[in-house]
C-alpha cells in the first residue's frame, strides 16, 4: 500500500508498505480521506503530538473509511461500514482513567501519533476506536468527526452559553470556525472574530459574525467568552486583556511546548477570571458525529484544500504560506 511515512523531524516519504494485519479485536479499513492537523505541523516539526512521535510513523489523526475486514472478536462492525475513527487509545488502569478522565490518561497512545494513521491507504483501527456514519454522509464528511469532538470536549470545560455573553474567537480557521457555529447554536448572540487571513472575512460574514477584525490591536471591548485557537504567546496575552469582570477564558490552540506566556495575576484576581484547557476529545465522539450526520454543522464550506499524499510534505513544512482553513487527503 501507499502511504506518506514521516522517517524523521521534517522529514516524510511516500512509500510502498504491507497493507496491515489485524488483530481479532480490530478491524482493517480502506482510508477514504484524512485530514491535515495543526498537531500534524507541530509533529512534522519534531514537537509531540497528544503523545510523544518516535519515527518512523505514518501519521493522520482525523479520518474516515470503509471497514474491509473484521477481527475474530469484533461483534459491533460489518465488513462495508463507514466508519470515522477516535485515535486517542486509553488505558483504562491508571488513576485519571479511573477517576473518569480519561483524556489524561497515563498511557496514551493514538492512532497516527504512537501508531500508524490514516495518511496511508489502509490503516488497521481497534474496533473500540470506530464510529459508524451514516451512509449518505460523505466521507471527507466524517473525516471531521475527531476535530469537532475535540471542540466539544472545549463546550465541557466552560459554563453554559447565554445569550448576553458577548463572545470573542481569536483565530477563525477550521477550529475557530466550528466554534463560531456551535456557540451560535449554544445561544449567544453576539459573537466577533479575530482572523488575519482577510481571505476567510466573507465566510465568517456568512456565518453571521458580527465584527471580523484582521489584528488583535484593533480590538477595544471586553468580552465575557473568549475562546484562543492560535497557541501562540501574544494571543493568550491579549486574551487576558479583552476579558471583562467574571470572564471565562479558555485556551483551546495548541503551543508548543516551550510557549510561555506573561499575565497579569492581579487582572485574574481583580476580574475573577475563569482560564481553563482542553485537551482531546473524552465522550464526545457521538455528538459530533450526529451532529454531521444531521448536517447541523456546516463543514463542507471549511474544507479549503484537496490533496494527494506526494502533496502533503510541502504543506507542513510552510503551513502558513498556503492559507488553509483546512486540507483534506484524498486517499
Amino acid at each position: 500500500m501507499k502511504a506518506l511515512v514521516l522517517t524523521a523531524k521534517e522529514n516524510m516519504s511516500l512509500q510502498e508498505l504491507p497493507t496491515p494485519t489485524i488483530t481479532d479485536q480490530e478491524v482493517l479499513l480502506k482510508v477514504k480521506y484524512c485530514g491535515v492537523c495543526g498537531t500534524d505541523v507541530h509533529i512534522f516539526h519534531g514537537e509531540p503530538g497528544s503523545a510523544e512521535v518516535t519515527p518512523p510513523i505514518v501519521l493522520g489523526h482525523e479520518f474516515s473509511g470503509e471497514v474491509i475486514e473484521v477481527g475474530a472478536e469484533v461483534t459491533t462492525l460489518a465488513v462495508g461500514d463507514h466508519v470515522a475513527v477516535d485515535p486517542n487509545i486509553y488505558c483504562g488502569k491508571c488513576r485519571y482513567c479511573r477517576d473518569g478522565r480519561v483524556q489524561l490518561c497515563e498511557n496514551l497512545s493514538a492512532v497516527g501519533v504512537t501508531r500508524n494513521g490514516g495518511m496511508a491507504e489502509f490503516c488497521n483501527v481497534p474496533e473500540t476506536a470506530c464510529l459508524k456514519i451514516s451512509p449518505e454522509l460523505p466521507f471527507e464528511i466524517g473525516a471531521m468527526v475527531e476535530p469537532l469532538s475535540c471542540v466539544l470536549h472545549g463546550f465541557d470545560q466552560i459554563a453554559p452559553i447565554t445569550a448576553d455573553k458577548k463572545v470573542l474567537v481569536i483565530g477563525a480557521g477550521f477550529i475557530g470556525s466550528l466554534f463560531i457555529q456551535m456557540v451560535q447554536q449554544k445561544g449567544a448572540i453576539w459573537v466577533d472574530a479575530c482572523e488575519p487571513n482577510q481571505q476567510k472575512h466573507q465566510l465568517l460574514t456568512e456565518m453571521g459574525v458580527k465584527n471580523i477584525f484582521a489584528d488583535l490591536g484593533d480590538i477595544a471591548d471586553g468580552y465575557d467568552l473568549i475562546i484562543e485557537c492560535v497557541g501562540k504567546k501574544q494571543t493568550c496575552e491579549k486574551a487576558v486583556e479583552l476579558a471583562n469582570k467574571g470572564a471565562e477564558l479558555l485556551f483551546f490552540g495548541v503551543p508548543s511546548p516551550g510557549t510561555k506566556i506573561e499575565i497579569s495575576a492581579h487582572a485574574i484576581f481583580q476580574k475573577e477570571l475563569k482560564i481553563v484547557g482542553s485537551f482531546i476529545n473524552p465522550f464526545t465522539l457521538n455528538e459530533a458525529v450526529d451532529l454531521l450526520n444531521s448536517g447541523a454543522i456546516d463543514v463542507k464550506s471549511l474544507l479549503s484544500h484537496q490533496l494527494t499524499l506526494a502533496e502533503v510534505p510541502d504543506l507542513l513544512a510552510d503551513y502558513g504560506k498556503y492559507g488553509v482553513t483546512k486540507a483534506i487527503i484524498r486517499l
